[in-house]
């Protein structure tokens, strides 16, 4: 056969020639790998602090970590820890260790940490991503030293409002139920059985050694309409009446919102009130119109107390829960809207003025239950002046139960567990709150009222009155002792100062002293430890 030696020639040559051009290509410069997402996404807040977190950088293709000397670390700023760096397919998983709340954290990738697998491929760029951790609800500390009184604004607001008094069952009874005919819905002084309140009221309630008053209202029927919501005239200014009293009297002075909230489930026969949060949980149509009378209302009541000192305080609401006291499957979404709710309120009542604009403020948790502080937030305040506002009646057998099951309380009588379980209670605010500068205070506490001649249950309910106190004080926290002018003894008997005549009710002169000298005593030498040491036997 004759072989065309050109033709030959050719086709090695274009063999040759391809060859040498893929090498070249394989040769030639491959794009370097791209971040396209990272988990949490940038700027994200809210992230849970836990004992190891994920930060995770996903890049267009596979990718590994470049080794070597020459090769910066990943970094995490603000004190946390990188504990770990793994390259797999195309994600960088950076894991994170000793984050704190409230804080934001850059991770840092270097510039040539990040490469591909093909030949010839740059590294990524560097990158970075900032998170910020929710608020941590730390749980109390194991041990049982009591913290060193400091000079923040929360030891402060204990110095200034002591121990306090609620006007209970009185500006916030209202008319309800078949009784109250045409009357329905409307607050009435004295419908609850209390007598007209009178300037010596207060003057006596200074002199029993109480500092402050918390004096709850209904407001209900007395606000009108939309989109002025003003208040019943009379109404308004005999509550304007009052708190002059009370401020002439030097007491340092809180007014809310009381029974105008809805506990829904089981109070069907007291009407349904406007202030309904599984209403507008459910419905966001219903919660801005609920907002919307928040805001017109606060606003009204700024107005009309506008020039008044700092003695007086605004309480946004009350107890607000949809009956079932934290027990709902929605517990956090309702108390997601209660925040919201708080944010109105200051926002409101700051945007009127005058002394309005650096009042002292505060706002509830959810129900006012110290235990549900996970749920809470604090509202952004520009005067950096609120309080948190919560309530304590533990335990609920010993303090309220019908029957009150549990006859007695404490170490000696009872369990050796009372005393560290009602300190946990005020620890977990002291961490939480007090230790960073956060005032709280305990709006309602108290027990009802045993029979002094029964000197066994007596003497254990004065121990726990005093201890109760001494224990709030401990912790930097002023409380306000329940009095719903109830004489005698039994569950919601809770009277100890006559709501007309300042006077002591029966034999609870010595309840209230036990009380006061727990709240105003100097003596170093008289501590928690010698209350608990004294217990009666």
């Amino acid at each position: 056969m004759k072989v065309n030696l050109y033709a030959l020639s050719a086709i090695l040559l274009f063999a040759f020639t391809s060859c040498e051009g893929s090498k070249i290509e394989e040769r030639t410069a491959q794009p370097a790998p791209v971040l396209v997402s990272t988990t949490p996404s940038e700027g994200a807040t809210g992230i849970e602090c836990q004992s190891q977190y994920n930060v995770v950088f996903t890049y267009d293709q596979n990718i590994k970590c470049k080794t070597g000397d020459d090769v910066q670390p990943v970094t995490v700023s603000n004190g946390a820890t990188v504990d770990k760096v793994n390259a797999y397919q195309s994600k960088l998983t950076v894991t994170l260790s000793n984050l704190k709340g409230k804080t934001t954290y850059i991770v840092s990738i270097p510039s040539g940490l990040v490469c591909g697998f093909k030949e010839n491929q740059p590294a990524a760029s560097g990158s970075s991503l900032s998170f910020t951790t929710k608020e941590t609800i730390l749980p109390p500390p194991v041990e049982d030293e009591l913290p060193v009184p400091g000079d923040n604004d929360a030891w402060k607001q204990l110095e200034k409002l002591g121990l306090g008094w609620n006007m209970g069952n009185h500006f916030d009874a209202f008319y309800n139920g078949s009784w109250a005919g045409d009357k329905f819905l409307w607050p009435d002084e004295t419908c609850w059985g209390n007598p007209l309140c009178t300037r010596q009221t207060f003057t006596k309630l200074y002199s029993a050694g109480f500092k402050s008053i918390r004096i709850p209202i209904t407001w209900l029927n007395t606000i009108g309409e939309a989109p002025d919501y003003k208040i019943d005239e009379k109404w308004m200014n005999r509550i304007i009446e009052v708190v002059g009293w009370a401020r002439d009297a030097k007491l340092q002075v809180i007014i809310n919102t009381h029974h105008d909230e809805d506990h829904y489930y089981g109070n069907e026969s007291m009407g349904h009130r406007w202030l309904n949060i599984l209403d507008a949980t459910a419905d966001p149509k219903v919660n801005e119109k609920v907002k919307d009378q928040i805001r017109g209302f606060w606003t009204n009541v700024a107005l009309a107390f506008k020039n008044e000192g700092d003695y007086l305080i605004f309480e946004s609401f009350n107890e607000i829960n949809d009956g079932k006291w934290g027990g709902s499957s929605n517990t956090d979404k309702q108390a997601a809207v209660l925040n919201e709710w708080n944010q109105v309120f200051v926002d409101a009542v700051r945007a009127t003025g005058g002394n309005n604009a650096t009042r002292w403020l505060g706002v509830p948790t959810y129900a006012a239950n110290p235990g549900l502080i996970k749920y809470f937030k604090l509202p952004s305040d520009p005067a950096s002046r609120t309080m948190l506002a919560v309530h304590c009646y533990d335990p609920y057998n010993y303090t309220l139960a019908e029957g009150l099951p549990q006859k007695y309380w404490g170490h000696n009588y009872n369990n050796p567990q009372d005393e560290k379980d009602l300190r946990n209670v005020f620890k977990s605010l002291y961490v939480n709150y007090i230790s960073k500068g956060i005032p709280v205070y305990m709006g309602e506490f108290g027990c009802s009222q045993r029979d002094p001649s029964k000197p066994k249950e007596w003497k254990n309910f004065l121990y726990y009155l005093e201890y109760f106190v001494k224990c709030s004080k401990s912790y930097g926290i002023p409380c306000f002792l329940w009095d719903n002018g109830n004489s005698g003894a039994g569950a919601e008997h809770h009277g100890y100062i006559d709501h007309g005549t300042g006077q002591y009710i029966g034999n609870s002169e010595e309840a209230v002293k036990a009380m006061t000298k727990a709240m105003n005593t100097t003596d170093k030498n008289y501590t928690l430890d010698t209350v608990y040491d004294n217990a009666p036997r």
